[in-house]
């Protein structure tokens, strides 16, 4: 089930996003992520613009790889125009990065 969350005002490609809408498919991680780590990883997003891989139906989706206390993930995400949110469709730890 898709779980929401208001959050501190953070600025991604100059949109501000005040929620974050965490994807049921963050669940196949349940051994290694959570919404708190979710909600973590989400905020070193603040302040920087992002090219998306693709453009669909009025959402631009995101793969961005991060580092966070010395550990490699792949967030996968989204924005959708007109909207402040960013919905996050999954987040693992990515070994092959490490």
């Amino acid at each position: 089930m898709r779980r929401e969350y208001q959050i501190k005002e953070l600025r991604i490609n100059g949109k501000v996003i005040n929620k974050v809408i965490i994807d049921e498919h963050v669940d196949k991680h349940v051994d290694h992520i959570d919404d708190s780590l979710v909600l973590k990883i989400v905020t070193l997003l603040d302040g920087r613009d992002f090219t998306p891989i693709r453009n669909q139906d009025g959402f631009n989706y995101f793969a961005t790889n991060i580092n966070y206390e010395c550990k490699c993930y792949k967030l996968v995400w989204l924005l959708e125009n007109d909207y402040f949110y960013i919905g996050v469709i999954t987040l693992f730890r990515d070994r092959r990065l490490e």
